[in-house]
């Protein structure tokens, strides 16, 4: 396996392991519990608010997993991920695992997306 398509896994892995965060965390939405109820509420946000942040959240991560519409799907991704960590921050919540999140979210498409290493390319030292 030449290391270009390894490269290629490993942020096919990344993204699937992000995805899978929001996956968890958009089915505990559409199921709530009284664990759910109360996060919601030490958070500050309503009830009414619990079905909309699901389907945001699942139709993000759809867009993200859908090679022609990923790049579009990270930026969407790091808007709601920017909302969490906004969220979390007032009430006084850490919000470094958010931070990751978002880091996997891109590093995940940048190994995966050609396009995207065209447009960021990383420096290698001048011989």
């Amino acid at each position: 396996m030449a290391a270009a398509s390894k490269v290629v896994w490993v942020g096919r892995v990344l993204s699937g392991l992000a995805s899978l965060a929001f996956l968890m965390s958009a089915a505990m939405k559409l199921k709530p519990g009284p664990e759910v109820m109360q996060g919601m509420a030490h958070l500050g946000l309503r009830e009414s608010m619990i079905m909309p942040l699901a389907i945001l959240e699942l139709s993000c991560v759809v867009i993200y997993l859908i090679p022609q519409t990923a790049v579009l799907g990270a930026i969407l991704l790091t808007g709601y991920i920017g909302g969490t960590i906004l969220t979390h921050w007032r009430v006084g919540d850490p919000f470094f695992v958010n931070i990751a999140l978002g880091l996997v979210v891109w590093l995940g498409l940048y190994l995966r997306e050609s396009r995207l290493k065209a447009l960021i390319p990383v420096r290698t030292p001048q011989t």
